[in-house]
């Protein structure tokens, strides 16, 4: 943003609330902290919690790979129009991948939207808005390249204590369901440097915890041939004094390599989970899907990481009912869920995405079918999930004290916090105090498909320069009017087995 647009942009009554409504995968809720920057530097605050739109400016930041996305998004402006009427000077606004896909449609079909920004250029918000108010008219802005690194652009953090840190942006896959490539682009790579310096600043602020972010992360180096370097940046980030833990999503198995297992495996830092999606597992899908991998290949990268890191919990994606899947390709995914032992499995029902291939092929499979396996699948992972989990049972774990992560913790006086592998543990509140980004160790007592507990006394209490800046942070937000969170998953895996009719970004 030049100097002179800031300046336009900054003239904005301080008065003056925003909301953002997030939809979509990490990179959309990652894109919704700069975007919440962006408006804070600009002047605006964060609206009341529960003001569902009642604000001076409510974004939304769409996703477009979820089934009927246009329609969810149409009818949330819809109940905004009478709001906007009654509301003089209020705007609304529109990006991400559905805005970029979709264009001048939201306007035509939307006519009360003042901007609309696509993926690539989501730092103009704020003179976006500016000019609509100014010239009385709806702006429509759609990069077709990226205009600045979305890691550059200023941040509002959803934690205090873990973030986001983009490496790469777009994607060079040509999955045959998935759109994302054709909104977000090919992909581009970001400098190490920058990577490292972003990293090393937040855990200046306090953050212990990184979440290493990419459309494929392990594809990183491509744009320098070098197919080690995020085996090395794992590495490097090992070096970070103060970082404690590192994770990453999503890697596709057809880049993950050797070392990368070895850098998992050789940096103390770097957490024993990986979430890596399948997809299928059955070789006649994965080919109709555009995977470059089979099963085998698959099953083999599951059984070296163990065998490297042999804590490690290891969750996927899986879509059931793809066109053209027969009883024996479900079978073939039964088989692969079986052998892999997931701790947990993101399963969508297949669902049609205009703008794909897989949206016209033949042998699209009735939705009962698709019903019926996508139940028996659940019902498998279900089982192994319960089972993995059992075996966590009687282990000494030390945890990440987690904010928001435990919904029935008030009536049952637990906290809850995350294991290494970033399995969910709800444990006993111990006597002295103890705030998110703190570590404590427990010893799991019960296993729940979904969750552990630590029934006893909390074994140990470590306070962390994290849980001094939630504090600080919890102290700040006081003093202002309470955010709007942006309602979607936080960093670290989400939960499991979500009843979803369709797959998201991370399509990896």
């Amino acid at each position: 943003m030049s100097s002179g647009d800031r300046s336009q942009a900054v003239d904005v009554q301080e008065s003056k609330t925003y909301e953002v409504r997030t939809y979509g995968c990490q990179m959309n809720v990652h894109d919704s902290e700069r975007l919440s920057g962006l408006l804070e530097d600009a002047g605006y605050v964060r609206a009341p919690e529960g003001s569902d739109g009642d604000a001076d400016v409510v974004v939304f930041n769409t996703c477009a790979v979820r089934e009927n996305a246009d329609n969810k998004l149409y009818g949330n402006l819809g109940r905004l129009a009478p709001m906007k009427t009654k509301r003089p000077g209020m705007q609304i606004a529109v990006g991400g991948c559905l805005a970029q896909k979709d264009r001048d449609t939201i306007v035509k079909r939307a006519p009360w939207v003042d901007v609309v920004f696509g993926t690539h250029n989501i730092g103009k918000l704020p003179v976006l808005l500016e000019r609509a108010r100014v010239q009385e008219e709806a702006q429509i802005e759609i990069a077709e390249s990226l205009e600045a690194f979305p890691s550059t652009l200023p941040t509002r953090r959803e934690s205090a204590y873990a973030a986001w840190v983009s490496i790469s942006v777009g994607c060079n896959n040509t999955c045959t369901f998935c759109i994302v490539p054709a909104l977000r682009g090919k992909e581009k790579d970001r400098r190490t440097g920058d990577i490292l310096a972003e990293i090393e600043a937040l855990v200046g602020e306090g953050v212990s915890e990184i979440t290493l972010l990419g459309q494929n992360v392990n594809a990183y180096g491509s744009d320098i041939g070098d197919r080690e370097a995020f085996g090395k940046l794992l590495r490097a980030c090992g070096q970070i004094e103060g970082l404690e833990r590192v994770r990453f999503t999503s890697p596709h198995p057809r880049d993950f390599t050797d070392d990368v297992i070895a850098a998992m495996a050789e940096t103390p830092n770097v957490m024993p989970q990986l979430h890596m999606p399948m997809q299928s597992g059955s070789d006649t899908v994965l080919k109709a899907m555009r995977r470059s991998y089979r099963q085998d290949r698959f099953l083999g990268i599951i059984e070296k990481v163990r065998a490297a890191i042999p804590d490690a919990a290891i969750t996927t994606d899986i879509i059931v009912g793809f066109p053209g899947e027969t009883e024996e390709d479900f079978e073939q995914t039964l088989h692969a869920v079986r052998e892999a032992r997931f701790s947990a499995a993101f399963t969508f029902q297949y669902s049609k995405r205009p703008g794909t291939p897989a949206a016209t092929m033949e042998g699209q499979i009735p939705k009962e079918v698709v019903q019926a396996r996508y139940e028996r699948l659940v019902a498998l992972q279900e089982e192994i999930s319960w089972n993995e989990n059992k075996k966590q049972v009687g282990r000494t774990l030390e945890l990440m004290v987690a904010e928001g992560e435990g919904r029935k913790d008030g009536a049952t006086h637990r906290l809850s916090g995350r294991a290494p592998d970033n399995r969910l543990v709800h444990f006993t509140k111990p006597d002295e105090e103890v705030r998110p980004g703190d570590v404590v160790i427990v010893e799991i007592t019960y296993a729940a498909p979904h969750h552990l507990l630590a029934e006893g006394a909390v074994l140990g209490v470590r306070r962390t320069r994290a849980g001094d800046a939630w504090e600080k942070r919890n102290a700040a937000e006081a003093a202002k009017p309470a955010g709007v969170m942006l309602g979607l998953p936080r960093i670290g895996a989400p939960e499991p087995l979500p009843v979803a009719a369709g797959s998201g970004c991370g399509c990896d």
